[in-house]
């Protein structure tokens, strides 16, 4: 015959396990988030390095085209 368990210790194992699998689902969420978080720093961090890229292959055109007609190109002034 197997030894009785007090009902209190029913009790805690019970909500021990609850806490546990409240635990256990909160660590998947923020590992999911965290995962979905660095897909989008780096689909920014590249959507920006292409704009930079751009910037800075637009520039050199324009200097080489100055520099073909005989001119200056003087870059923008950045903005603030």
């Amino acid at each position: 015959m197997a030894p009785k368990v007090p009902e209190s210790v029913l009790k805690k194992q019970a909500t021990q396990a609850k806490i546990a699998e409240q635990a256990k689902q909160a660590s998947y969420e923020a590992k999911q988030k965290k995962r979905q978080d660095k897909k989008d720093a780096i689909a920014s961090a590249e959507k920006y390095a292409a704009e930079y890229k751009a910037a800075e292959e637009a520039a050199v055109t324009n200097r080489r085209e100055a520099k073909a007609k005989g001119g200056f190109y003087v870059p923008p002034m950045p903005k603030l």
